[in-house]
């Protein structure tokens, strides 16, 4: 089992000599325009849609903080902590969609195709939101006592 884990660490500090693109190495790629084209897409699409709503989310906060009165501040700081939160998951986002785009030679020295779905940030992202919102709702509440 330690082989293993040793074995995971090593593929992990060089991921970029394990997956391939058109049989070179990641790091030295040379993409053709359209796969620069739908990489680009997807940038602009995910990266661009997390980092519009932490913004979002900081500008509420912002407003929440500003203009209205003390008891209203612990609601401002979720909306802070929640866009925070979507900052992080865009990072996780980009981590795991860098792992999208290449095959991965086995340890017998087969080529795999590897398609890996953004299962893993829905997840982290509905969790967040699901937490985000009870909390929302109990300082909802405890307002109006």
């Amino acid at each position: 089992m330690s082989t293993n884990v040793a074995a995971h660490n090593i593929q992990g500090r060089h991921a970029s000599d394990n997956y391939r693109l058109h049989l070179h190495r990641a790091r030295s790629v040379v993409l053709t325009s359209a796969e620069l084209v739908e990489i680009r897409a997807a940038q602009r699409t995910f990266e661009g849609a997390y980092v519009r709503t932490a913004i979002g989310q900081f500008s509420f906060a912002l407003v929440v903080l500003k203009i209205f009165t003390a008891e209203f501040y612990s609601i401002g700081a979720l909306f802070a902590v929640y866009g925070a939160g979507i900052l992080f998951i865009s990072l996780f986002r980009r981590q795991q969609g860098n792992k999208q785009f290449f095959s991965e030679v086995g340890e017998d020295g087969l080529h795999r195709k590897k398609f890996r779905t953004s299962g893993n940030v829905v997840t982290v992202l509905t969790a967040l939101s699901v937490s985000a919102y009870i909390c929302l709702l109990v300082l909802t509440l405890k307002l109006a006592t």
